[in-house]
């Protein structure tokens, strides 16, 4: 798989509120999957919740493995990490310039 098709993967994996909120439930440590569908027990379904699971995985960004009939779900910030230094961090640098400059301008006035 190519950098541009992987990046693609995650990229839509983050796009959806649901995903990004399995992501910060598996910041702090790893859950297991009725853990995760306990959770969103009033919003999704147990088959969503899989769904969800799965995009994640795709883009690697959750890691599972079983533990007997019990499937646990763990965060790989790795591939934000690489999203965020190959494109946030030279556009955040940027901007503070940016911003750094315009601080400037309005001292001077």
């Amino acid at each position: 798989m190519s950098r541009s098709d992987q990046d693609d993967l995650i990229f839509k994996a983050l796009a959806d509120s649901r995903r990004r909120a399995i992501l910060d439930l598996l910041k702090d440590a790893p859950r297991t999957t009725g853990e995760l569908c306990e959770h969103f027990e009033k919003t999704l379904d147990r088959c969503t919740v899989m769904q969800h699971l799965k995009v994640l995985e795709k883009a690697e960004l959750v890691l599972s493995h079983k533990e007997g009939r019990t499937r646990w779900n763990h965060l790989n910030a790795a591939p934000i990490q690489d999203i965020h230094s190959r494109w946030i961090s030279s556009y955040a640098t940027h901007a503070v310039k940016l911003l750094t400059k315009l601080k400037r301008d309005l001292e001077e006035d």
